[in-house]
């Protein structure tokens, strides 16, 4: 069991956390959430002992081992990546190492000998003799094959790194396991086996991520921070987002009587209650949400961005023909032979195992690359609006973000401040915020500035690589019900597996050796073993 008590974090007078009390327990994932600057990391790092509070404690039932997922991807780049998995388990590993040092000693003695066996009757108990196959067959199931598992790290490419590291936390089956952002530069096979990993894992895992498919494969409960508290709530990240909606709802009809208001949340309760059958933890999660009192269902704090993205005139049928494109990297085909029509209202979901692709793919359709071959040609009734997945030469001024957003005015009425502090104030840039130089911006924030652009711009074509990167939970929401409700055409590139799922109609894939297209939704595309098996076959 972990416990933190009394704990209180300030910096200089904003006070991150106030005496917060909580208990995580064995056979619960907790997803931490929380605005963006609440203090996610910041709690995890006070839990790993990486930072300190202003005071309380944190307690850790004594004889049980914490796993934390590593965030420096060449912390083990001088060690082969075997070895970095076994590292995982700390005290194992100690062990491993002081029997080999005695067996190196170039003068073995009989006292060597005697705290060898000691040792080695320890490292029996720790099950250490099936270490390495364990780490081997854990590295397997994450796609790092057998022939790199004696390779250095530094060898690696970042992909690489990031499964390994997976492996290491996981290794030893800890008591906690802590995981901040963990689907970070996985692919979505990868992604799948973590959560299924995970769902039928025994002990406590703590979790942060904004990919709200993996918060509601895995969590039995949310842990919210919110007002300076941390609060658990029983079920997964979709019931928690639904009910505070629903309190919300509920706070704002003052007339609405208590006996109908409670009628409304038990029968909310009753209706997930169902639905979580889907889950591996269906029973005991059930059990959960059953005993929930809904009295401790309250509205959030959380602002929610307005996103809404509309046509200045619709298109006519024809929208995008793409015929045999194709590009190279470093002397490495990452696509070829691309040929597809995209249609009038489709909004597909662009993917590639290889990132580059999808990336350079857009960038070649907004004129921004040449090439290598084919060519590609716009309706003419089309107007396109492009969020790349880097956006850094957009920022590189000093302009106000008023001035900054100005530069995509088309009329004069556009031009005008209240205007355009229209679409900032949508993307929560109100007041003060309004007039900050563009080029002191954080990630997320630089992202909404391109979405207040795309919203201006009143496009009929939407292009976006990768629109979840560096927002949170709330702008990833209401950018994903944006677009299922834009009437116009939609080509997505995203890792988000909820976004994904919820927003395409139809998958092209981009392969090395051709294309992959369906009109189907995400799901099944990635389900589907004839899909899968033609999939293997495009990259090999």
């Amino acid at each position: 069991m972990l416990s933190v008590n009394n704990l209180s974090v300030q910096f200089g007078k904003r006070v991150l956390f106030d005496e917060v009390n909580v208990t995580f327990t064995p056979g619960n994932c907790y997803g931490i959430i929380g605005a963006n600057g609440a203090g996610k990391s910041t709690f995890l790092k006070i839990i790993c002992s990486k930072q300190e509070a202003n005071s309380g404690n944190v307690f850790l039932e004594p004889g049980k081992r914490l796993s934390v997922l590593e965030q420096n991807h060449n912390a083990y780049d001088e060690h082969t990546v075997l070895e970095t998995v076994l590292r995982g388990n700390q005290p194992l590993f100690k062990i491993k190492q002081a029997i080999d040092e005695l067996y190196a000693k170039p003068d073995f003695s009989e006292a060597d000998g005697e705290k060898v066996g000691e040792l080695q009757i320890e490292f029996e108990e720790m099950d250490g003799w099936n270490s390495e196959s364990a780490a081997a067959s854990l590295l397997s199931n994450l796609e790092i094959s057998e022939n790199l598992h004696h390779t250095l790290m530094a060898d690696l490419d970042g992909k690489q790194k990031v499964r390994v590291l997976l492996a290491q936390a996981l290794f030893g089956n800890p008591d906690v396991l802590i995981m901040d952002e963990p689907t970070n530069d996985l692919d979505y096979d990868t992604i799948m086996w973590l959560e299924h990993f995970l769902a039928n894992y025994d002990n406590t895992v703590i979790v942060v991520s904004h990919d709200r498919h993996f918060l509601d494969a895995v969590c039995t409960h949310i842990s919210d921070i919110d007002f300076g508290k941390i609060n658990h709530f029983s079920g997964n990240y979709t019931f928690w987002y639904e009910s505070s909606q629903l309190a919300a709802r509920q706070r704002a009809q003052q007339n609405k009587k208590a006996e109908e208001k409670k009628k409304e949340l038990q029968e909310f309760i009753a209706r997930f209650s169902a639905n979580v059958a889907k889950s591996k933890q269906a029973t005991s999660r059930k059990k959960m949400i059953d005993k929930l009192n809904i009295e401790e269902i309250r509205p959030s704090s959380r602002r929610y961005p307005g996103i809404i993205f509309e046509q200045e005139r619709e298109a006519g049928d024809q929208i995008l023909n793409v015929e045999g494109l194709s590009c190279s990297m470093d002397g490495q085909k990452i696509f070829d032979q691309i040929h597809f029509n995209l249609a009038k209202g489709d909004k597909a979901i662009l993917y590639s195992k290889d990132s580059r692709a999808v990336s350079a793919f857009y960038e070649i359709i907004n004129g921004n690359l040449k090439a290598d071959g084919g060519k590609y040609e716009w309706g003419i009734t089309t107007s396109q609006a492009y969020l790349p997945l880097d956006n850094q030469a957009y920022f590189n001024t000093d302009l106000s973000l008023v001035d900054w957003l100005r530069q995509w005015s088309q009329t004069e009425e556009e031009r005008e401040e209240v205007y355009i502090r229209g679409f900032l104030g949508k993307m929560l840039f109100s007041g003060d915020e309004a007039l900050k130089a563009s080029n002191v911006l954080s990630g997320g924030e630089k992202v909404r500035c391109m979405l207040s652009k795309m919203m201006m711009m009143r496009a009929n074509v939407l292009m976006l690589d990768e629109p979840t990167n560096h927002l949170d939970l709330e702008s990833i929401t209401a950018i994903n019900n944006s677009l299922k409700n834009f009437k116009g055409t939609v080509l997505c590139t995203t890792h988000d597996h909820a976004f994904a799922q919820t927003v395409g109609n139809r998958i092209i894939e981009l392969t090395p050796n051709g294309i992959i297209d369906r009109y189907i939704p995400f799901d099944e595309y990635m389900s589907d073993l004839k899909i899968k098996a033609l999939r293997n076959k495009m990259y090999s």
